[in-house]
Order: C-alpha cells, then sequence, then structure tokens
C-alpha cells in the first residue's frame, strides 16, 4: 500500500453527510441516487450496492463522505461526491455516524 502525506491527505473534504432522499434509477439494479445535505448544499450522489440496501436504509442517517471528489456523470446523474464504505466480499458496509451531528460536519 502506497503511503501519502499528511499535506495529500489534508486535501480530502471528508465530511458527515445526512442523505434526505434516496431513490431507484430506472434500469438499474446495482445503484441508487440519493440527495444529501453535505451542510448547507444539497447534493445528489450516485451509491452501488442497491442489490443489498433498498432505498429506505439510507433515508435520514448520517454517513461519511468524501465531498471534493470530481463529479462524475454515471447513468445520467452528476454524481458529486462518495459516500465511504468498507468493502467486504463485494458488499459495501458504509461509514455512518452514531448520534446527533450537523451535516457538513469535518472528519479528521
Amino acid at each position: 500500500m502506497a503511503e501519502i502525506s499528511f499535506k495529500e491527505f489534508e486535501r480530502l473534504d471528508i465530511r458527515v453527510v445526512k442523505v434526505l432522499e434516496a431513490e431507484r434509477i430506472p434500469g438499474m439494479t446495482r445503484i441508487l441516487k440519493l440527495k444529501v445535505d453535505v451542510g448547507g448544499e444539497t447534493r445528489e450522489m450516485v451509491v452501488g450496492g442497491a442489490q443489498y440496501y433498498p432505498p429506505e436504509f439510507f433515508v435520514g442517517k448520517l454517513f461519511v463522505a468524501l465531498v471534493n471528489l470530481e463529479a462524475k456523470r454515471i447513468a445520467g446523474v452528476e454524481s458529486k461526491g462518495m459516500l465511504l464504505a468498507a468493502d467486504y466480499g463485494g458488499k459495501p458496509f458504509w461509514l455512518t455516524v452514531e448520534g446527533e451531528v450537523p451535516p457538513g460536519t469535518k472528519v479528521r
């Protein structure tokens, strides 16, 4: 595994986000479209794992996300960020936050 410097790590904008809405994308079985609050701004993000998690799993929960990732168009949706997950056996296990933490809170 390649090491990165602390300066490189500081470039990552990792924050707590709250999922406001989640829905299936027509014709897609493995991805979902989410609307998330990243702290004063609502963004759309595409996430994998739709074969394991229904849209309802995400709504109202707090997750950890990388919010300064370059936007990418996926299945017709411009995804502006990425929820972080552990990948075990090909299944995502989402990094969540317990307790009441405001959306937009920085992760260090």
